[in-house]
């Protein structure tokens, strides 16, 4: 009697998860900055706070998950969420988002509110305080007179008073998407200003509490927080998240797969086409290294000899991460990034004078300096441009200029190309 054919070897598991705010198995480089949040954690009065900005794809969400187990250690808590717009718009809601957060983090080491009788004879119930759930917290809230940042201060404080007493160094507030916390002027909103003056005012005084503010987004946050309020230049430590260097590139690469004990590996050509096609930055090197990973195991099934199949890369790029972002500009704004895309120094830094030049040269409606500069603000505020020094900018995704160089051109809008007829 024949023997059964033996069972094929199982696939590999994938260890690379390229996504917005994705955990990687591995987190590369990123040394420095989690040193800095060490110290400040430590500080006896703390009165410098951290913003963490860099480009889109720079790993700024994941670092701020690094960095909660960190505090842990250090006996803080941590309270933190994502600042999408919508709830953003006003100073009130950014009050309702905190103290939610705030009861979240609190609910674990704070009994409820309990009405015990004293041993007597007298019917007078005793109140035990430790309330710290949502309702008691807008009830401080709501009761107290004065503007949001008054209100705001009323509720930490009494949160001060809870916790001094629980081994509790302080709270971590960390804000994530910080950018979409903007002033909203039009709107006499200013819930950016509101954070910045009730953070300031805590951390001015001694409550036995302190309370750290993290705020993560992209570089136009530092602008806008300089816009909101002066002194954030004083109350703020900037960590600008950068490119990883080749060497920190190459364990994001290896070490995923050493981690996984994968017994599919790369080799070393492979390991540094990569290295030169990720240029150094996190998500890319997640996105390609997933899809190189897959591709191997497809080819290895059929005998093939693997490679870097870049274009089918490139193509599943451009549709998972920079079409997304594209879309969000008008017809007339991917006409003027065209436009800078074709400067010399689009991946680098371009002025408005640059800009100028080149939409003369190219389009049938050239931007004059009044537009071009409005064109900029509205495009920083859809997180696709940022001012990194006066008069300089630069496009807040990494290789987008290559990209925007692969987009067709509507030919009735540039002046070299004739109308077809």
């Amino acid at each position: 009697m024949s023997e059964a054919p033996a069972a094929p070897p199982p696939i590999p598991r994938n260890p690379f998860s390229p996504g917005a705010g994705t955990k990687p198995l591995y987190l590369a480089g990123r040394c420095h900055e989690q040193r800095q949040f060490t110290r400040s954690l430590t500080e006896r009065n703390l009165t410098r706070n951290i913003l963490i900005t860099g480009l889109h794809g720079m790993g700024k969400t994941v670092l701020l998950e690094h960095l909660r187990p960190r505090a842990a250690e250090q006996g803080w808590l941590w309270a933190g969420n994502d600042w999408n717009e919508a709830a953003s718009i006003s100073e009130k809601d950014v009050a309702t988002r905190l103290i939610a957060d705030l009861a979240k983090v609190l609910a674990p080491i704070v009994s409820p509110r309990t009405d015990e009788r004293p041993l007597g004879f007298t019917s007078k119930p005793a109140s035990t305080d430790g309330p710290a759930g949502f309702i008691d917290l807008s009830g401080i809230y709501n009761a107290t007179p004065g503007f949001a940042s008054d209100k705001l201060i009323a509720v930490l404080e009494h949160v001060a008073t809870i916790i001094t007493n629980a081994r509790i160094r302080g709270i971590v507030f960390a804000f994530d998407e910080a950018q979409n916390l903007a002033d909203r002027k039009e709107r006499e909103q200013f819930p950016l200003s509101l954070v910045c003056d009730v953070f300031s005012n805590l951390q001015r005084r001694n409550l036995g509490c302190q309370f750290l503010l993290v705020m993560s987004g992209l570089p136009v946050l530092r602008t806008q927080l300089n816009d909101a309020r002066a002194y954030t230049e004083r109350m703020f430590q900037t960590l600008m998240l950068d490119r990883l260097s080749e060497d920190e590139t190459r364990d994001a690469i290896l070490k995923p797969l050493a981690i996984s004990k994968s017994t599919l590996t790369f080799t070393d050509q492979t390991v540094e086409r990569i290295i030169d096609e990720s240029r150094g930055y996190p998500f890319l090197i997640q996105h390609i290294c997933r899809d190189v990973f897959d591709a191997w195991i497809g080819w290895m099934t059929v005998g093939a000899v693997p490679g870097v199949p870049m274009a089918e890369i490139s193509t599943r790029l451009d549709l998972d991460f920079f079409a997304p972002l594209w879309t969000r500009a008008t017809d007339r704004q991917k006409r003027f990034m065209q436009a800078i895309a074709t400067l010399e120094d689009a991946d680098t830094a371009f002025s408005v004078r640059d800009i100028i030049s080149a939409s003369r040269n190219l389009l049938t409606r050239p931007f004059n300096p009044s537009h071009a500069s409005q064109m900029l603000g509205h495009l920083a505020q859809k997180g696709l441009i940022y001012r990194n020094r006066p008069g300089a900018y630069c496009f807040a995704v990494p290789m987008l200029a290559d990209f925007i160089r692969r987009q067709p051109w509507d030919r009735a809008t540039r002046r070299d190309q004739p109308n077809p007829s």
